[in-house]
C-alpha cells in the first residue's frame, strides 16, 4: 500500500505545488515573477509536499490511512452542491450552501465515527437495517437544507451578497515580453 501511495502522492504533490504557486505565492508574495523564479518555487513546494506525504506513510499506520481515504471521500462530496450547482445557478442563497455544507461535514464524520470508522453507515427503519455509504445520505441532508434554507433566507430579506466576478477574471495577464524558451524551462 505504501509504495502504491506514493504515485498519487507524486501526482498530487506537483497539483498542489501549481496550486500553491500560482494561487497563493503569486497572489500574497511576489504578484511579479520570473518563470525561473515561478519553477523553483514549484519544484520546493512539490518537494515539502512529497516528503510529508512519505512521513505519512512511514509513520502512520495503514489502518489509519485507509480510514483517512474513506472519511476523505465522505467529506470532499461535501463541496459538490457548492462548486458544482454554483456553476450551473445562482438561485441557492449562499448561507444556505453554508448551513448544508455544514450539516453534510458534521453528519458525515459522526456516520463514520458511529459506525466504527467504515463509510457505510446502518439505518434502522421500521426494523429494517439499511446500509448506505455516509457520503450519500449526508449529501443528500447537505442538499435539502440548501433547497430548504435558500427561500426562508431570501424571504427573510438576508442578503445573498453579490457575485462581482467578471470575464477577464478568468484571463491572464500576457506578458510583454516572454522570456527565451531555454531560460524559461532552466
Amino acid at each position: 500500500i505504501a509504495i502504491g501511495a506514493l504515485v498519487p502522492a507524486a501526482i498530487m504533490s506537483i497539483a498542489a505545488a501549481n496550486l500553491f504557486t500560482r494561487n497563493i505565492y503569486r497572489v500574497y508574495f511576489r504578484p511579479r515573477y520570473s518563470a525561473r523564479e515561478e519553477a523553483n518555487v514549484a519544484k520546493i513546494t512539490s518537494l515539502v509536499v512529497k516528503f510529508g506525504a512519505l512521513l505519512f506513510i512511514l509513520l502512520v499506520p495503514t489502518t489509519y490511512i485507509i480510514n483517512f481515504q474513506l472519511l476523505g471521500g465522505i467529506l470532499i462530496i461535501q463541496t459538490l452542491p457548492a462548486v458544482f450547482l454554483g456553476l450551473y445557478t445562482n438561485w441557492f442563497h449562499r448561507w444556505a450552501m453554508v448551513i448544508g455544507w455544514a450539516a453534510g461535514m458534521i453528519s458525515g464524520i459522526w456516520m463514520f465515527i458511529a459506525a466504527n470508522f467504515s463509510s457505510v453507515y446502518v439505518f434502522n427503519i421500521g426494523g429494517q437495517k439499511y446500509g448506505i455509504y455516509g457520503a450519500v445520505s449526508s449529501l443528500i441532508l447537505n442538499l435539502l437544507l440548501a433547497v430548504i434554507f435558500t427561500p426562508i433566507f431570501r424571504a427573510a430579506g438576508i442578503a445573498s451578497g453579490k457575485d462581482v466576478t467578471r470575464s477577464t477574471d478568468y484571463e491572464e495577464a500576457i506578458p510583454e515580453k516572454a522570456e527565451p524558451l531555454p531560460e524559461a524551462l532552466a
